[in-house]
């Protein structure tokens, strides 16, 4: 990948793309049917430090989705967050619909500067799109107009608080439609949970926890070939439960059956699952069983 191209602010890109400059100094919104794009820098890297979230209230055609593709064409979301890096595409017909952009320092004094953390899908990857449904599409489309329509207003000393909520209330009704998302797609992601399951007890049955240590949710992740992010948050909506417990949860049914059935020490056993040190599984095992090991152990023989 060559060298991105990088924007420390919103005026600057502006600029770039040959529009406007923004109304407000932190944010900006394109609506791509009523402006033209230069693509003089198609092919080229961007990397922004502020957030865009891009809105597509059509699309025909199909989209990588984690591990498969799926075609959508009632509209789709993506969202990135300040120091990703994001290529600029040739197709004009990627063009249409609305680019948010807004800076961090738009959220200063405002409870979103923590809140916006909270938000998962930041940190996912584009081929995570969110597919939305028609009157998803109508909602959302709402949300930008108004957006739109405060931004072309004269700015003065209430429109940062307006903004901001605008922006914070377009953020709740994306995680709402994701969470759908997550409860609608459930054939597919109960086959990357199977997946899961599967490569965590292949991890826990042979010797490479000794040599790699404990699998950690990036490990999961790449190996499913999703964010960890959206893994996490997908897990947490079906489920209930995020990566790190599912690991434990793996981890805690191995170290049961090595306690019934073989006699290794529970050091051995802590290190055979890739702890470091037999402290660290002793407090785990105590945490999520409210007993020892040893405890158990001598429970599950008594009760033979």
């Amino acid at each position: 990948m060559d060298k991105p191209l990088k924007f420390n602010n919103i005026s600057d890109l502006m600029r770039r793309l040959l529009l406007d400059p923004p109304a407000h100094p932190m944010m900006a919104l394109v609506n791509y049917d009523q402006v033209k794009i230069d693509l003089r820098d198609a092919g080229c890297w961007f990397m922004l430090d502020f957030y865009k979230i891009t809105f597509k209230k059509d699309f025909n055609g199909s989209v990588k989705y984690g591990p498969g593709t799926y075609d959508f064409k009632d509209g789709g979301m993506a969202f990135l967050a300040p120091g990703q890096v994001v290529q600029m595409t040739a197709d004009p017909g990627d063009y249409q619909g609305y680019a948010l952009y807004f800076h961090p320092g738009l959220l200063d004094g405002h409870s979103l500067a923590k809140g916006i953390h909270s938000y998962g899908f930041f940190d996912y990857a584009v081929a995570e799109a969110l597919f939305l449904s028609e009157k998803e599409k109508q909602v959302l489309e709402m949300l930008f107009r108004a957006i739109a329509t405060e931004l072309d207003n004269h700015i003065d000393q209430f429109s940062e608080n307006v903004l901001v909520s605008q922006l914070e209330l377009l953020l709740n009704h994306s995680n709402r439609f994701y969470n759908r998302q997550f409860l609608t797609r459930k054939n597919m992601h109960h086959d990357l949970i199977s997946r899961m399951h599967a490569w965590l007890n292949a991890h826990f049955e042979g010797a490479g926890t000794v040599i790699n240590g404990l699998p950690s949710p990036q490990d999961i992740a790449t190996h499913l070939n999703v964010s960890q992010r959206y893994l996490s948050d997908m897990l947490k909506a079906l489920t209930g439960k995020t990566t790190q417990q599912h690991i434990h949860l793996a981890l805690i049914e191995k170290a049961k059956g090595l306690l019934n059935h073989t006699t290794l020490t529970t050091a051995e056993i802590a290190y055979h699952l890739g702890f470091e040190h037999p402290q660290s599984f002793n407090k785990l095992f105590r945490q999520r069983t409210r007993v020892s090991p040893v405890q158990f152990r001598r429970g599950q023989l008594n009760d033979n």
